[in-house]
């Protein structure tokens, strides 16, 4: 029993969905606020459902990617594959759309926004993972988005702060788009026996850095720009310090030249993301 509770909670990526549950309750304390009415954010029962819906159907997601990624996964982490060994292959289907419909139905009970969010959002996670993660750029794309939209339905729901939210659900699309593409560098041994159509292996390495190189400065460029608008200086303190580590993945990425270089910045993109959420406490 241990084992198939270990080996599910591996595949829901139970720590991807602990960063969720807490950037959203950090949205609500922070930013829609006021944040010294935590307690009242902590216990509101509609946040408790709408962040209970969104991590859900993020689950399902991680479920159906590596649901069709088996075959891929075999050869880039074969350490690391439940379906098909711990986990019967029926089971993980039946798993998955159990938890897109108590995910889509949770957001129905909170307002129908919240529903059109979560149901796009269901469609969008089937569809990358059945057919466009193999699709250049278009699967690195889709799964930056339904990252954002994990703020997004913030943003739908609490209309007042909308602003603020969204900047930091750019923030998050950036900075996940950026680490899928770097992902894909991780991955190439794989992703080529199956066809798949990265940028790496269309592109090759080089052309893909410049292109990371490209998206990083237009990323920097864009949350500032909405910072000024909103001529909140803290927002364009925080975001103009976050460039330190972001000058030091790019020094990184231009040096890396084998598979644990790129595993290493994959990971340190995802501290660049803790960094930026936890920002919010200073807003």
């Amino acid at each position: 029993m241990n084992l198939y509770l270990i080996s599910f909670l591996r595949l829901i990526r139970w720590q991807n969905l602990l960063i969720v549950v807490f950037t959203q309750y950090l949205a609500k304390v922070f930013l829609v606020g006021p944040a010294f009415h935590w307690k009242y954010h902590l216990l509101d029962q509609n946040q408790f459902f709408i962040t209970l819906s969104t991590v859900l159907i993020a689950a399902a997601g991680y479920i159906i990617n590596d649901y069709f990624d088996v075959k891929i996964d075999l050869i880039n982490k074969p350490d690391e594959v439940i379906i098909g060994r711990v986990i019967k292959r029926r089971w993980a289907i039946i798993i998955h759309q159990t938890l897109n419909v108590l995910g889509v139905l949770i957001g129905f009970a909170v307002s129908i926004k919240v529903l059109i969010v979560n149901f796009i959002a269901v469609t969008c996670l089937w569809f990358y993972a059945e057919r466009f993660k193999r699709l250049a750029f278009v699967g690195n794309f889709l799964v930056a988005a339904l990252t954002g939209a994990s703020l997004l339905v913030m943003a739908v729901y609490y209309p007042g702060s909308d602003l603020l939210i969204n900047i930091y659900a750019v923030f998050a699309f950036g900075i996940t788009l950026i680490r899928e593409v770097i992902k894909d560098m991780e991955d190439v041994p794989g992703d080529k026996k199956y066809g798949c159509r990265t940028l790496p292996i269309i592109w090759g390495i080089p052309k893909t850095k410049r292109f990371v190189y490209f998206l990083l400065a237009g990323f920097i460029l864009i949350v500032l720009s909405i910072g000024w608008e909103l001529n909140n200086e803290r927002v364009m303190t925080i975001f103009l310090l976050l460039g330190i580590p972001v000058m030091w993945l790019i020094y990184k990425l231009y040096r890396a030249d084998r598979k644990s270089h790129y595993s290493f910045l994959s990971r340190f993109c995802k501290i660049i993301m803790i960094l930026g959420i936890c920002s919010m406490i200073v807003i």
